[in-house]
């Protein structure tokens, strides 16, 4: 698909009512990856001529395949400028709803070579889109897709979704086995135990765990929200560190076709190979910034939700619009680190 655009998500923007009170990503990190390969086996300096010369087409096919709508068209943007993504885990099985097991909007400053994640656990108590009631904020991928999904995280943080990207857990699994397994800090057991929970069990210590047991670090689920979305990120570094190993280089090829099949995004292969590319002209790998939504437990009609600290949804808002402004010099885009940043970020300094 010679010369594509990027597809930006089309609804109006919306006036939004002021509340008182980490898949996308490895995909073109892959891609960063493929770049960055080329800089192992020739110079650096002609890098990005052996990537366009000799895998640039390849991978374009493959992200080809992932693409897919789900508005309009309308004129795109300079891939310099920054942009949010939802992102979305989800765990599709065979005759059972998909759900989206891990939520992340993201922002991404290419330029500046930066990414703030923000995560959303998968219990969280919010309205969904079109319904006019409230539920878990992963109910919204089952019930109306990645368009519900989409609508219900705007209407949460107050902030427009320009892109999507998701990717099925299955293929975390093959693309761990693809590289021979990856190496994670499983210092004790972890085992579900619960009567209603999927049931799993990893040993401790191992030097190398395979793409079940990585599933399974990922899926485990009876500690805590905050230590999920952990684990999570740590599966992603720990794949990626995997992935930059001398001997994998040669695999990219082979992960981006595994990595794809479970992939799907509404931004095209230009713009992603685009990313990439700027990203490594940058010298590094992006800098990532993480920050978890808060809230407290809660027991509704027998089943557990997680409820959103309203403060906090308007901190990230603050959070949002910080990072989403191209105005904002790289000095003074917020940390989300310390009560002194949430002060910062209200006025309160």
């Amino acid at each position: 698909m010679e010369n594509q655009e990027p597809t930006r998500l089309t609804r109006p923007r919306k006036r939004k009512k002021k509340r008182k009170g980490k898949t996308w990503l490895l995909v073109t990190l892959i891609c960063l990856l493929l770049v960055a390969g080329a800089g192992y086996i020739f110079r650096k300096q002609v890098a990005l001529l052996a990537f366009d010369t000799l895998m640039k087409d390849t991978v374009a096919e493959t992200l080809d395949q992932s693409y897919e709508k789900i508005d309009e068209e309308v004129k795109p943007e300079k891939v310099q400028n920054p942009f949010s993504i939802l992102l979305l885990g989800t765990d599709e099985r065979k005759n059972e709803p998909g759900r989206s097991d891990t939520i992340i909007f993201s922002v991404v400053r290419p330029k500046d070579g930066k990414v703030l994640l923000i995560s959303i656990p998968r219990d969280t108590y919010t309205e969904i889109a079109e319904e006019n009631k409230k539920s878990k904020i992963n109910a919204a991928y089952a019930r109306g897709g990645i368009k519900r999904s989409v609508d219900t995280v705007e209407n949460l943080l107050g902030s427009n979704v320009d892109f999507y990207a998701t990717i099925n857990f299955q293929g975390l699994k093959d693309v761990v086995d693809k590289l021979g397994g990856v190496r994670l800090p499983i210092t004790k057991v972890i085992e579900n135990k619960q009567k209603y929970h999927e049931k799993l069990r990893i040993e401790p210590n191992k030097p190398i765990y395979d793409g079940k047991d990585a599933l399974s670090y990922a899926r485990y689920r009876e500690d805590s929200d905050f230590n999920r979305t952990m684990r999570h990120r740590v599966l992603i570094d720990a794949i990626l560190a995997r992935a930059l190993e001398i001997k994998n280089i040669t695999k990219l090829p082979d992960l981006m076709k595994v990595a794809g099949s479970n992939f799907k995004t509404n931004m095209t292969s230009t713009f992603m190979i685009d990313l990439a590319k700027t990203f490594y002209e940058g010298g590094s790998m992006p800098a990532i910034s993480n920050y978890m939504l808060k809230g407290e437990g809660a027991m509704r009609d027998s089943l557990w939700y997680y409820d959103p600290d309203e403060k906090d949804i308007e901190y990230i808002r603050k959070l949002i619009a910080n990072w989403h402004d191209p105005n904002t010099p790289a000095d003074q885009l917020i940390e989300p680190a310390s009560d002194d940043d949430k002060a910062k970020a209200s006025g309160n300094s």
